[in-house]
Formats: C-alpha cells, sequence, structure tokens
C-alpha cells in the first residue's frame, strides 16, 4: 500500500475528514449555539444585534459542512452509504433544518410586524437547537455502532433506531457545548445590557454543559468499554482526555476573569480535543457492527482506490489553504463589537 508522509492514504484521508468536521463543529459550532439561546434574549433591537453577529458568516462556516461531507462520499463512498441509509430521518431532519435556519435568518427583519419576526425567531432558535442536537445524535450512533450485515447495510432498520439512551446523551451534550460556544462568541460581539445577559447565559450554558459532559462520560465507561480499549492499550493516550477536562475546566476560569476571547480559543480546543479522542477511540473503524465486528466498516474497506484517495489529496492541498484564506479574511472584516445599520438582518 502506497504511503504519504509515511501514513497509508486511507489513514491520512481518516485525518483530513476529522480535521474538516472539527473544523465544522468549531466554526458553525457557535453560530449554532447563538441561534440556540436566540429566544432567552429578549428586545428586537437585541435579537437583531445577537442575529447580526453570526450573519456575516454563519453561510461561510457551514462550507465547512458541505466540504466535509463531500470528502467523506469521495474518500468513503461505502461508509457514506450505509450511515445515511441508516440514519435516513436524522439526516432528512438536518437538512430540513438547515433549510429552516437560513431561511429564518434571511426573512426575520423583512417585515415589521411583531408576529411576523417573532414566528421567524421561533422558527430560527428551534432550526439552531435541532441541527446541533442532531449532529450528537449521529455521532452518538457511530460511536455506539449498528447492527450490520455482511453487505454492510444496517439490519432490520426502523424509523426510530437512531434515538436511543446513548445518542440522545450525546446530542444533549452537543448541544449544550455548542450554547456555551455561542455564548462566549456573543460575549465578543455585544456590548451594554445585552452583554451582560449574554454573560448571564454563559454561566448557565456551562454549568449544563459541564454536567452533560460528566453524564455522557460515565455512561460511555460503564456501558460502552469497547470505547476505552484503545486508552487501555496506550496509556500514554490518556494525556488527550486529560488535555479535555483541563481545556473544560479553563473555561469558566477565564470567563470570570471576563477574558472572553481565551475562552473561546479553550473552547474550540475542547472540540477539537473531544473529537480527536472520538477518532482514537474508532480507529481503523467507521462504523462498528453491533452484531460482528467483522461486519465492522473500516477506512480500509470503505476507502476508495489508491488513485482516487491520492488524487483527491492533491485537490484538498490546493483548496484547504484557499478555504482557510476566506475564512480568516471574513472574521478579520467583521471583526468587533456589532453595530446596527440599514444593512443589518
Amino acid at each position: 500500500m502506497e504511503t504519504f508522509l509515511g501514513l497509508d492514504y486511507p489513514t491520512l484521508w481518516y485525518l483530513v475528514v476529522g480535521a474538516l468536521f472539527s473544523g465544522y463543529g468549531i466554526l458553525d459550532g457557535f453560530d449554532l449555539g447563538a441561534g440556540a439561546m436566540h429566544l432567552f434574549i429578549k428586545s428586537d433591537k437585541n435579537r437583531r444585534i445577537a442575529l447580526n453577529a453570526v450573519g456575516p458568516v454563519w453561510d461561510g462556516n457551514e462550507v465547512w459542512l458541505v466540504i466535509g461531507g463531500g470528502t467523506l462520499f469521495a474518500g468513503f463512498p461505502v461508509f457514506y452509504a450505509t450511515l445515511f441509509s441508516a440514519m435516513y430521518i436524522p439526516f432528512m431532519l438536518f437538512i430540513w433544518f438547515i433549510i429552516l435556519r437560513a431561511i429564518s435568518i434571511e426573512f426575520r427583519s423583512k417585515e415589521e410586524m411583531k408576529w411576523w419576526r417573532s414566528m421567524w425567531d421561533v422558527a430560527y432558535t428551534i432550526s439552531s437547537a435541532m441541527i446541533a442536537f442532531l449532529l450528537g445524535v449521529v455521532l452518538g450512533n457511530v460511536l455506539q455502532g449498528i447492527p450490520l450485515d455482511e453487505n454492510y447495510e444496517a439490519i432490520d432498520p426502523n424509523l426510530m433506531m437512531f434515538l436511543n439512551p446513548y445518542s440522545i446523551i450525546v446530542g444533549l451534550t452537543t448541544l449544550a457545548m455548542m450554547m456555551m460556544h455561542g455564548a462566549i462568541y456573543l460575549s465578543l460581539k455585544t456590548e451594554g445590557k445585552l452583554f451582560d445577559h449574554v454573560v448571564y447565559m454563559l454561566e448557565k450554558c456551562m454549568i449544563g454543559f459541564i454536567i452533560m459532559y460528566i453524564i455522557m462520560s460515565l455512561y460511555t465507561l460503564i456501558f460502552l468499554p469497547h470505547l476505552a480499549e484503545r486508552f487501555k492499550e496506550y496509556p500514554e493516550l490518556f494525556v488527550l482526555p486529560v488535555m479535555a477536562v483541563l481545556s473544560i475546566a479553563n473555561i469558566p476560569r477565564l470567563a470570570k476573569k471576563k477574558k472572553y476571547l481565551q475562552a473561546f480559543v479553550f473552547s474550540s480546543l475542547t472540540f477539537s480535543l473531544l473529537l480527536i479522542m472520538v477518532a482514537i477511540q474508532l480507529y481503523p473503524a467507521l462504523l462498528i457492527a453491533t452484531n460482528d465486528p467483522a461486519n465492522s466498516i473500516t477506512i480500509y474497506n470503505a476507502a476508495a482506490s489508491e488513485k482516487g484517495l491520492e488524487l483527491m489529496l492533491t485537490i484538498a492541498a490546493i483548496g484547504t489553504p484557499l478555504v482557510l484564506t476566506y475564512t480568516f479574511i471574513v472574521y478579520k472584516v467583521f471583526w468587533g463589537k456589532v453595530k446596527l445599520d440599514e444593512h443589518s438582518y
């Protein structure tokens, strides 16, 4: 098998896909979190400020999802097909809520009527919260695994198979984490009474996330011991969960000191560390077959051809700097506190 930088192409592409979804989680995570808490902001002016805090960047953030999904399809088509067929309902809901959220952002301030704006505020909050929750639900099912046959197809799939205790816990943890991430971001973009209210919500979101993270961790250790096997095999990897706990603990410490930019950095770091732990827990599997480990989908039996992976790596090497440059420019241009004008949402 051909290698690049000492890594075989399936492993290298596994890292690329992970990096893209990590970038998506960090970037779209804060605007989904900000949207999920939108109804907790009361006045119309303050809601407009909160909406305009994410207005210039939310659609650019979703570019990372498009690239990540396309990369997953091109690099691991077997996994893509199995996951999307088995998790058809949550993915369809996910798409519908993405559409509803985009419409809510664009339509909300087109009319002055109170009922009109309230309707789109509700739609914006519900769609943002459900997108975050469904992302966690899918991740929970991937970590837990599903029954697969020898053709890598889900056995006896049903409409509600994606809802189980663990996926719900991971979904709520993801929602809580994104709301905390979004509250930190809003603290960087607001001022005055709205800033004070955002800081208050941040305190509640941090408590909620820490509680859900503890519940998720305990459930994982008790009921999904296979996810800890890699860490038992390589004890040096325990540095990652330790770093994750320290990163989480650092967020309220920095927020209390009003160092919100540093808190945002550590919130982003927490996203990355948790996803790195997921990648290590699963590798080389992509989707574990709970009925027979031999039917599990791995990076090797799900990967595209080596020539295809090599070609896509070249494309990624060209495209990634362009996306990073675009992202940097957008955030640099719209950095600072939000000021409403005639072009605002």
